[in-house]
């Protein structure tokens, strides 16, 4: 397992150094229950779907939002669902329910839970791409490591903490969190070539 990669650990410094890159393929927004079910439909026909969720950020102690995005990456397009205005619609929840499609992410019990708290459903097919990471002995775990680790460019993170319950989501939040989910299916594929997954 230890060929896998040469590099284990990169510093934070070196990811700065590092090029910049950004999803640049097709985002659809679903924000309706009829588009959801509808793109959660096409998703149920998938294998493997990069996954992630963004929540509007708490700074007051004992402050706490649900996720307002799901993010689900295909090979050719993702999909960005504002959860707080579709609801998780029945072919959403199939798709986060069904152990025929692979969900690779990274830090993804918390959204997992999240997700959970919003509308009850048996999570199966998830994939936490850090456990990989770890038998790889790679020792940056988190999305951006990992990134600039196997595929030598970083991401943004500026809009990590901004405002994810605004109904008109931004070019830049879209671009962020559709980023986000595409590098999960990624990761996922490049340890699957290793039989890390």
């Amino acid at each position: 397992m230890s060929s896998f990669t040469e590099k284990k650990h990169i510093t934070k410094a070196e990811i700065n150094e590092l090029p910049m890159r950004a999803y640049e393929g097709p985002i659809h927004l679903c924000n309706t229950a009829e588009e959801a079910e509808a793109a959660a439909k096409k998703l149920l026909k998938e294998s493997l779907l990069g996954f992630d969720t963004e929540t509007r950020p708490a700074f007051r102690k004992g402050e706490s939002y649900d996720p307002s995005l799901l993010q689900l990456a295909t090979e050719k397009a993702v999909y960005l669902f504002q959860i707080q205005q579709c609801g998780l619609t029945p072919n959403l929840l199939s798709v986060l329910s069904s152990p025929d499609i692979i969900k690779a992410g990274v830090a993804i019990d918390r959204d997992i839970s999240e997700l959970q708290a919003v509308t009850p459903f048996d999570a199966n097919g998830f994939i936490e791409l850090a456990n990989a990471a770890k038998e790889a002995r790679i020792k940056n775990l988190g999305l951006r490591g990992l990134t600039a680790i196997l595929f030598g460019f970083r991401i943004s993170k500026k809009e990590q903490v901004s405002n994810w319950a605004r109904k008109e989501l931004t070019e830049s939040q879209q671009t962020y969190a559709a980023t986000d989910a595409w590098l999960g299916r990624m990761i996922y594929q490049s340890f699957e070539k290793s039989g890390l997954v």
